[in-house]
């Protein structure tokens, strides 16, 4: 058995990570986080699922983590940083599927892979992973004829924009083009723009009721348009794969990992 802890135990991703964990027969809960102040502190870790788990949510990382192997943490930036440094020093190791990490951050994840085995990556779904890798491959195939656009639509509770999901995706097509998204992302178009500039990669986020998530890239070209879309119905997507992400990363001794190794996708070139 894989002793797992979860992070954010209280939100809606938390709650259904506890339940794919307490589902499966090979994971074991023994932990689940929350921050100061939740409504879920104290409560039964499986209370959302009607489950007794005899685990109680807490907010003190070292009785959260004591017996973990794992923890999969679906939380905020902040949080996701000072549950690593917990981790670091316990050697526990983890499942990151947090959004909104700068690049400082990144790199602070990266230095501490040089001794914990991690899976950080914006997207844990299956899917979501096999969409990226055929946006990645479907850009390379058509070249530089072809205008790409990401779109994004996710719930009215999001505060990040474009999603994590979107900026992979943005990543993977700027690969195959050989160039920074950096350089060529277009984030924002409002008042007089002037025409598109060639090369550039655009985005565009939609936020609105309870929209779990959805991923359009769309390759348009003269006389034709291509799109590969992704569409979320339940988060249970995301939890499956989180999982497969834990058992993965519990036989890594150290190092970075993304959900391309997990998942024995091709490697990104």
């Amino acid at each position: 058995m894989l002793n797992v802890a979860v992070a954010g135990a209280g939100g809606r991703m938390g709650r259904m990570l506890i339940e794919a964990v307490l589902a499966a027969d090979d994971l074991r809960l023994v932990g689940a986080l929350d921050i100061d102040g939740s409504p879920a502190l104290g409560q039964d870790a499986g209370a959302g699922c009607a489950r007794h788990t005899g685990v109680a949510v807490t907010s003190e990382l070292p009785a959260g983590l004591a017996a973990a192997q794992v923890l999969i943490d679906f939380t905020r930036p902040a949080g996701t940083l000072a549950h690593l440094a917990a981790c670091r020093e316990r050697g526990v190791r983890m499942v990151i599927g947090t959004t909104g990490l700068d690049a400082a951050q990144r790199a602070h994840i990266a230095a501490a892979a040089a001794e914990l085995a991690i899976v950080l990556a914006p997207n844990m779904s299956v899917g979501v992973n096999v969409m990226l890798a055929l946006a990645e491959q479907a850009a390379r195939l058509l070249g530089e004829g072809y205008d790409l656009e990401v779109v994004e639509a996710h719930h009215r509770h999001k505060v990040d924009a474009p999603s994590g999901t979107a900026l992979a995706l943005g990543e993977a097509l700027a690969r195959a083009r050989g160039v920074a998204l950096a350089d060529e992302g277009v984030f924002a178009r409002h008042g007089h723009t002037g025409e598109r500039r060639a090369g550039s990669i655009g985005f565009a986020a939609v936020r609105g009721g309870d929209i779990v998530g959805e991923h359009t890239v769309l390759y348009c070209g003269s006389g034709e348009r291509i799109e590969i879309a992704h569409k979320s119905t339940s988060r249970a997507n995301y939890a499956a794969g989180s999982l497969r992400a834990a058992r993965f990363v519990a036989a890594q001794p150290r190092g970075l990992f993304g959900m391309a190794e997990v998942l024995g996708l091709p490697a990104a070139r």
